[in-house]
C-alpha cells in the first residue's frame, strides 16, 4: 500500500462498515432481493476493474447459446443511452457501451440489452417474444437486488481479493468475506504454465474467505487470457507472427494493457495508452493518426469497436483473446450446464 492509500485508510474503513452493513441488510431479509423463474449467471468481482470479465462472458456464451437461448445483461457503462436497451441493426458502441456492442457483434444469436437496474432489465428481456431461456448478468456482483441462480467471482492472478484492501485504500468494492456468496471462484488471467504447488498456494488463501458449501470448500478454477494468432481488421487478417517484428502502433484503452502489449511490442513499435472504457474524440482520432505517420495500428478487441467507424488513412486491427481454464474445463462445464439444465427443467 503506497503512502496515499496509507491516508486513505480510515476511508476504507468507514467504506467497509457501509457495504457491509448493506450485505447485512439483505442477507437477513430486511432488504428484499428478487429471484426469476430463469438461470440466471453473475460474473462479478469483488475489485474495481481488470479480472477479464469479458472474456469470461464470452466462455460462457460458447458453451450455453447452442443449447439455450441465451441474454446478456450488463450495465453498459459509459453508454450515451439512458435505461433498457435492447440490441439491434440500429445501435452502436455509444449507445450499449463498449463490452455489450462487442458481444452484439461477435454473437448474433444471442440477446444483448443493457440496463442499470439489472430487475428492470431482467423483466423486460422476459417480456420479449422471444424470451431468453438462460441469462447471463455481466459485473453484477454487488447488485444485490438480484437473487441470482449462480455466482462466478473472477479475481485476478496479480491482485488476488485476498491480498487487497477496501477502496479507497485498496480495489475492493466490498469486505473480502463477500466471497462466501459464490459457487465458484476463478483465479484469471494466470501464467499458462503457473505450477500446481502455486495454484494450490493460492486456493489456501482464497478459500479462508469463501465459507464451504454443502460441507465441501468452494470450488477454485485457474484460467489465462488465450490471446489469438491473427490480427484482425473489417476486410481482413494478418498472422501475429507477422506483424510482431513489423513497426506499428499499439493502442490500448482497458484497465490492465500490459499483456497485451508484451504480446505484440517490438522495438519499433509506437505506443498509445488510454483509460479503460475511453470515448475517442476527435481530437484523439487525430492524436492516433498523427502517432501511427502511415503505420498499421493494433488494438485490443473493445477499443476496436469504438475505433472501428473512424477514418485513420492506415489499417486498424484488433487481437481477440479468450478465456483458457488450464485445468479441469470438463467439470467447469457440465457444473454449468448441470445447473443451467436442472433450472430449464423444472420450469
Amino acid at each position: 500500500m503506497n503512502f496515499l492509500r496509507k491516508l486513505l485508510f480510515p476511508l476504507a474503513i468507514l467504506y467497509g462498515w457501509v457495504t457491509s452493513i448493506r450485505n447485512y441488510l439483505y442477507d437477513t431479509g430486511i432488504l428484499k432481493s428478487r429471484s426469476f423463474d430463469v438461470p440466471v449467471i453473475v460474473v462479478g468481482n469483488l475489485s474495481v476493474g481488470g479480472t477479464g470479465k469479458t472474456p469470461q462472458i464470452e466462455y460462457l456464451i460458447r458453451l450455453l447459446s447452442p443449447h439455450y437461448k441465451v441474454a446478456t445483461l450488463s450495465r453498459g457503462y459509459k453508454r450515451k443511452s439512458k435505461g433498457f436497451v435492447l440490441a439491434d441493426a440500429t445501435v452502436n458502441a455509444e449507445v450499449l457501451g463498449d463490452e455489450p456492442f462487442q458481444y452484439f457483434q461477435k454473437f448474433p444469436q444471442i440477446q444483448v440489452a443493457v440496463d442499470v437496474d439489472r430487475c428492470h432489465g431482467i423483466q423486460q428481456l422476459l417480456a420479449q417474444k422471444e424470451a431468453p431461456e438462460v441469462i447471463l448478468l455481466d459485473d453484477a456482483y454487488q447488485h444485490r437486488k438480484v437473487k441470482a441462480g449462480f455466482y462466478i467471482l473472477l479475481t485476478a492472478y496479480d491482485d488476488l481479493f485476498c491480498d487487497d484492501w477496501m477502496l479507497p485504500a485498496g480495489n475492493l468494492r466490498e469486505s473480502r468475506s463477500g466471497a462466501q456468496r459464490t459457487n465458484m471462484i476463478i483465479v484469471t488471467k494466470c501464467p499458462p504454465n503457473i505450477s500446481e504447488i502455486a495454484q494450490q498456494e493460492i486456493a489456501q488463501k482464497l478459500q479462508r474467505f469463501a465459507a464451504p458449501q454443502n460441507g465441501a470448500d468452494k470450488v477454485i478454477f485457474f484460467s489465462c487470457i488465450d490471446y489469438d494468432e491473427k490480427v484482425y481488421s473489417a476486410s481482413d487478417s494478418l498472422d501475429v507472427t507477422a506483424i510482431q517484428s513489423q513497426s506499428k502502433l499499439l493502442l490500448a484503452g482497458i484497465a490492465k494493457p500490459s499483456p497485451f502489449l508484451e504480446y505484440l511490442q517490438s522495438g519499433h513499435d509506437a505506443v498509445m495508452i488510454f483509460p479503460d472504457h475511453h470515448h475517442f474524440s476527435e481530437s484523439d482520432i487525430l492524436a492516433i493518426k498523427n502517432k501511427a505517420g502511415g503505420k498499421i495500428i493494433v488494438t485490443t478487441e473493445k477499443d476496436f469497436v469504438r475505433l472501428q467507424a473512424a477514418d485513420f488513412s492506415t489499417p486498424l486491427y484488433y487481437l481477440p483473446i479468450k478465456s483458457k481454464l488450464l485445468q479441469h474445463s470438463d467439470f467447469f462445464d457440465k457444473t454449468i450446464l448441470d445447473y443451467v439444465g436442472t433450472c430449464t427443467g423444472n420450469r
